[in-house]
């Protein structure tokens, strides 16, 4: 199963939960063997907040939390395991730290990490109970905009108070390709984005880009990429799930222009991170600002206004 879900096995309507036919004919990409456990490696870590039970830190884009086929070092976990060290308490006995959430590897922002069982426990019943609060700032291609008619026909929309936009639409495997997520027709995982624009750029009724925050009530994989594909407002340079918009010269420089076309990653931020304290029961609330690529974007867009 476990290949399936990682797309290494390709095949006309592969799922996990399908009867396989006879005659059927599957190909197996087998990943290459990795050693049972992750190794300290000396990684910069630029960490917002420490104590015995937590660590918040702020990622980078192209760090990986987690090791897996394809990226089995460099990830933050590798890094966790170096900077900790003796102070790591561990999970489950063993010396590692508690990854209780993940975010995309070209995606930058806050992420906490368990340092003992109590914490582990703690945190993860939190994001269970989708407690945590989790905001993004993120860049998209066109306006969501309450009053545009094709939006708020789509069943999976609502609007709610304070001008966010509610979005919800269950999160399944893409039928045709095992390393997408796709809205799903039918089954699929609960799944639920709150948005609202914060900014847009462009004339006024067809601005061509926005700044727009989004809160998240579930966590599944891909969800505010998948979602904000869903309603027709892509991120800007997300590589799997971005549909281009090019403004036209009228509207937009040249200089600007270049950079929205080659931005390299989705424009996509976890810039707070709030959640009680597994130990002492407090509050904590973290901010990070926007790293210096979508803030450089950012800025282009608002000159350019």
């Amino acid at each position: 199963m476990a290949l399936i879900e990682s797309g290494a096995v390709a095949g006309q309507g592969i799922s996990p939960k399908r009867k396989v036919r006879a005659g059927e004919i599957f190909t197996l990409d087998m990943p290459p063997p990795v050693d049972p456990e992750p190794l300290p490696e000396d990684i910069p870590l630029d960490v917002v907040y420490e104590d015995a039970d937590v660590i918040v830190v702020n990622k980078p884009a192209s760090m990986v939390v987690h090791p897996a086929p394809g990226a089995q070092t460099g990830t933050l976990v590798n890094a966790l395991l170096h900077h900790c060290g003796e102070s790591l308490a561990g999970i489950g006995g063993e010396r590692r730290p508690g990854i209780v959430h993940r975010i995309d590897r070209q995606t930058s922002g806050l992420l906490v990490s368990a340092k003992t069982d109590r914490a582990h426990a703690g945190l993860s019943e939190q994001f269970a109970e989708h407690s945590i609060d989790r905001r993004y700032l993120a860049l998209c291609w066109g306006r969501p905009d309450r009053a545009d008619p094709r939006l708020g026909g789509l069943d999976a929309v609502g609007f709610e108070d304070g001008g966010w936009i509610r979005v919800d639409a269950p999160i399944a495997r893409h039928p045709q390709d095992r390393k997408r997520m796709a809205v799903a027709r039918s089954g699929g995982r609960h799944a639920v984005t709150h948005l609202r624009v914060l900014e847009s750029f462009g004339p006024a009724g067809a601005a061509f880009a926005s700044l727009i925050e989004c809160r998240l009530e579930t966590g599944r994989t891909h969800q505010i990429r998948v979602h904000t594909l869903h309603i027709g407002h892509s991120l800007i340079g997300d590589p799997v799930y971005g549909r281009v918009r090019s403004p036209s010269r009228a509207v937009a420089s040249d200089t600007l222009r270049e950079r929205l076309l080659s931005f390299n990653r989705q424009a996509l931020h976890a810039a707070t991170l709030g959640f009680v304290h597994p130990a002492t029961g407090d509050l904590h609330e973290f901010s990070s600002e926007l790293p210096q690529d979508m803030n450089e974007l950012l800025n282009l867009l608002r000159r350019n206004d």
